[in-house]
C-alpha cells in the first residue's frame, strides 16, 4: 500500500492550505477486502444456520416432553358473541 503525506503549501493559494494527496487503493487491497468480505459472509451464514439448527431441535426436544394426559384440563373456549358493528359515516 502507497501512503502520501500532506504536503504544507506555503504562501496563501487558496483553500485550506494543504495539498492532501491521499492514500492509493492498490489491486493487492482490493484483493484481500473481496477476500475477507467473502470469508465475513461465509462465517455469518454459517453460524446462522447453526444457531437455528439449535434452536429448532431444542423447540422440537421441548415439544416430545410435553405431556399428553387425556385427563388433562384444557383451555376455556371462549364464549361466542355476536358481531356488532358500528356504521361510520365519511
Amino acid at each position: 500500500m502507497v501512503v502520501r503525506e500532506q504536503v504544507r503549501r506555503s504562501g496563501n493559494q487558496g483553500g485550506k492550505g494543504w495539498d492532501t494527496m491521499g492514500t492509493s487503493l492498490t489491486a493487492e487491497f482490493w484483493r484481500q477486502f473481496a477476500a475477507l468480505l467473502v470469508a465475513a459472509v461465509i462465517v455469518t451464514f454459517a453460524l446462522s444456520a447453526a444457531l437455528d439448527a439449535l434452536y429448532l431441535r431444542r423447540q422440537r426436544r421441548r415439544a416430545a416432553r410435553r405431556p399428553t394426559d387425556p385427563g388433562a384440563p384444557k383451555a376455556t373456549p371462549l364464549p361466542e358473541r355476536p358481531v356488532v358493528r358500528t356504521p361510520v359515516r365519511h
